[in-house]
């Protein structure tokens, strides 16, 4: 894939056959933080609301989703089924995404950002 400006190019030069698991990722994101920014920064899709909340990129043989420590650790039990190290969780591209688990994990570093927000 080449360098996109916009994470509808991200996905529009992603192989026809994962585009719509790029996109069902997006809209879990977006559902989990309808407030969130998104962008291309290091290459890949990119999420912030009240600090970093996530990043996916497609690889030749799953789509990471990267979620700032230690939600990832926190919800071992969960993403058993998947590797799932640091702030990084593989999803193999011949499985079906689990969309509610995404969503959990979004909402979870949510929380861990507003908690470190400075209070007025």
């Amino acid at each position: 894939m080449h360098k996109a400006k916009t994470v509808e190019a991200y996905i529009a030069t992603a192989p026809m056959e994962v585009r719509v698991t790029l996109k069902e990722l997006r809209s879990a994101i977006r559902k989990a933080a309808p407030g969130a920014f998104e962008k291309i920064s290091y290459g890949m899709p990119y999420y912030s609301y009240h600090g970093r909340l996530a990043y996916f990129a497609l690889h030749k043989t799953h789509i990471g989703l990267y979620i700032p420590t230690p939600v990832i650790a926190e919800h071992q039990k969960e993403l058993k089924n998947y590797h799932a190290v640091g702030a990084t969780v593989r999803f193999p591209l011949d499985k079906k995404l689990p969309l509610t688990l995404i969503q959990k994990l979004v909402k979870a570093r949510i929380k861990k950002n507003k908690q470190k927000q400075p209070r007025s």
